[in-house]
């Protein structure tokens, strides 16, 4: 049956202001596009879109679904201002507790808190007895209690771990908090085999995905085959809840420790649903956390320069062993110094031809390392919604005169740079509204400033690009989607506000109507 979707505002994206009055679809593709009187007679079903806002698909370009699953079930900490606020939510939790059950929470961020104290071990002993795991917004560090390091056989006297550290107390006694590769200590001992785990990651799943829909969102880049035991386990979850359902996307980063393993296993995907995509790896930690690799030192920080997860030799290896079998990578890399860690790797192993490497976050990069990028086959998968997160105590970490871009969406764009547009999350909300008003006024709703490196502000189509062409440049698959074009994906997002001509505070105010994949209604508000 072919349906023609019209009656509403259709953008294309092929260019801005770029529309059509009508689109026919058959069997899950654009068959045509063009004007309603000239459709019409093709069609056996006429859809309304009665004055709505039809843009292709919204695509997050970077994100944990089954961690955003997850943490829609955990302990919320993302409101709390102060740690005597978060000692206050866990005592709270904690009462709720069954015997033997982990008390897991979220996004605690100390740079909103008043009192800037993160609660120690101790205090966190002072409530319970039960184990407690606390992530950190950034997912780069966590805190956690006594009961915790003793399950995972953590004492004063376990070295630090290659890639992570152990927080201490002046006194060299460790003080709950867990670093980067670190973490691994502590998560390596949650229950992580059996129908009844996989089951559980079902759950976070379905949840996410029903999350996103509800916001525009066609599908997702995600990375997690590599956190939750076995690859088995969260490739069982996603293909039992994604495959044959023709819902949502989803392309599946695989982490550097997985990678191998997945291809000698030869392991089938539902495409183009369930795609494979490049392989991930972390080559430093976050801001936040302070572990981000510098060039220069943190300001308030003169002896630190953030962490490198890998060496030269290997990070090079990694690099080798994606290119061994064709595939491109995807580099988490938020600070300067990393990024000089791995630009010559990428300029030594050139990525196979019709691929594309990612270089995540690239939240700082010097105007050396800018000219570097732009002679390489990569595209650049940008948070948006970062500058709103980590401004203005970005500055108090790097200091106002450090040298080199800064969260430059708009210079990487000018620059002829590929940019595709995620949240992170769960380290973002997931709304890609929120995004979009981040990438177009960099500030919050109540900030009455002009923005945060306002020279950085993208226009509205920019934005809009980013989560549709974008999405589809990283994945190489910008001749099949992205676009409202004919032969293309039947993928689209149908809002009630125009979000390239509405007022900006409007743009935090969508919302989705419909959700659309391969033809079929998904979402329905």
């Amino acid at each position: 049956m072919k349906q023609l979707w019209t009656n509403g505002t259709i953008y294309t994206m092929e260019q801005e202001g770029s529309t059509v009055q009508a689109v026919l679809v058959h069997e899950g593709k654009i068959i045509e596009t063009g004007d309603f009187d000239q459709l019409q007679e093709k069609a056996d079903e006429i859809i309304d879109l009665q004055g709505a806002f039809m843009y292709p698909g919204f695509v997050d370009s970077h994100l944990h679904m089954i961690g955003h699953g997850a943490k829609l079930m955990r302990l919320d900490l993302t409101q709390a201002k102060s740690g005597k606020e978060i000692l206050e939510l866990v005592q709270n939790a904690a009462s709720l507790l069954d015997e033997g059950q982990w008390l897991m929470g979220d996004g605690w961020n100390d740079n909103q808190f008043i009192d800037g104290q993160i609660p120690t071990k101790e205090e966190l002993d002072a409530i319970t007895n039960k184990p407690i795991f606390l992530n950190r917004v950034c997912h780069h560090v966590a805190l956690v209690n006594s009961a915790a390091l003793q399950l995972a056989g953590v004492t004063k006297d376990t070295p630090d771990p290659e890639g992570g550290k152990l927080g201490r107390h002046k006194n060299g006694e460790l003080n709950g908090l867990l670093y980067e590769q670190a973490m691994n200590l502590v998560s390596s001992t949650f229950q992580q085999e059996g129908e009844s785990y996989i089951a559980s990651l079902e759950h976070y799943l379905q949840l996410a995905i029903e999350h996103m829909q509800s916001y525009g969102l066609t599908g997702g880049h995600t990375e997690e085959m590599a956190y939750f035991g076995q690859y088995t386990n969260p490739l069982t979850a996603y293909q039992r809840v994604v495959g044959g359902k023709k819902h949502f996307r989803v392309n599946l980063l695989r982490h550097h420790t997985v990678f191998e393993e997945m291809v000698i296993n030869n392991v089938s995907f539902d495409e183009p649903f369930i795609e494979p995509g490049a392989m991930k790896i972390f080559a430093d930690g976050s801001f936040g956390g302070s572990t981000a690799a510098v060039l220069e030192p943190y300001v308030n920080e003169a002896d630190n320069k953030g962490m490198l997860i890998h060496t030269d030799e290997q990070l090079e290896a990694l690099i080798q062993l994606a290119r061994k079998y064709g595939e491109a990578v995807a580099i988490h890399i938020i600070g300067d110094g990393s990024m000089e860690q791995v630009l010559p790797y990428l300029e030594k192993y050139p990525v196979a031809k019709g691929k594309r490497d990612r270089l995540i976050h690239c939240c700082l990069v010097s105007e050396e390392q800018l000219n570097r990028i732009k002679k390489l086959s990569v595209i650049l998968d940008l948070q948006p919604a970062f500058v709103t997160s980590d401004f203005p105590w970005i500055l108090e970490k790097l200091g106002e005169n450090r040298s080199g871009h800064l969260y430059a969406w708009k210079t990487f764009g000018e620059e002829g740079l590929m940019c595709a547009a995620g949240t992170d999350a769960p380290i973002e909300a997931i709304s890609p509204f929120e995004t979009i008003y981040a990438a177009v006024e960099r500030k919050k709703l109540e900030d009455t400033h002009d923005g945060y490196g306002a020279e950085q502000k993208l226009t509205r189509f920019e934005a809009v690009k980013m989560y549709t062409v974008g999405s589809a440049e990283a994945i190489c698959q910008e001749n099949e989607r992205g676009y409202i074009r004919s032969g293309y994906d039947a993928d689209f997002t149908i809002l009630d506000k125009d979000l390239l001509h509405c007022t900006a505070d409007e743009i935090l105010q969508t919302t989705a109507l419909k959700t659309v994949v391969a033809g079929n209604v998904v979402y329905q508000k």
